[in-house]
């Protein structure tokens, strides 16, 4: 039970990154990242990168249904966030095992880092 828990969550996780692994969804991350915890409109996403409107929804959609990001209305305009807590998620997978062998760093110590830079 604990594997196929194990496998699931690994697969999400998976998704994440996937969702990411194209170039105008990574800007968009880190526009989202820059302005969290705020967010930003559709319209100042779409104006700071360029995307044509279909384009950019497409890739919203597709960073959400990740849950990378989240949404919400405001009046006519969509609002979008980064959900940092599921960039933590990956990261800490990623370094979960990070130098185990060399004892060079630990995971949460990179985690630890990350967090208190996310908040300066």
């Amino acid at each position: 039970m604990k594997l196929k828990r194990q496998r699931k969550s690994v697969a999400h996780l998976a998704d994440m990154i996937s969702a990411m692994g194209n170039e105008q969804r990574l800007m968009i991350m880190r526009l989202l990242l820059a302005s969290h915890p705020d967010g930003m409109v559709v319209g100042d996403i779409q104006s700071e990168l360029g995307i044509p409107g279909s384009t950019l929804s497409h890739h919203l959609e597709k960073l959400k249904i990740a849950g990378l990001v989240s949404v919400s209305r405001e009046s006519q305009f969509l609002r979008y966030r980064a959900e940092a807590h599921a960039l933590e998620e990956v990261l800490a997978f990623l370094f979960s095992e990070c130098c185990t062998r060399s004892k060079l760093i630990e995971a949460e110590s990179f985690i630890s880092f990350c967090r208190k830079e996310s908040k300066t």
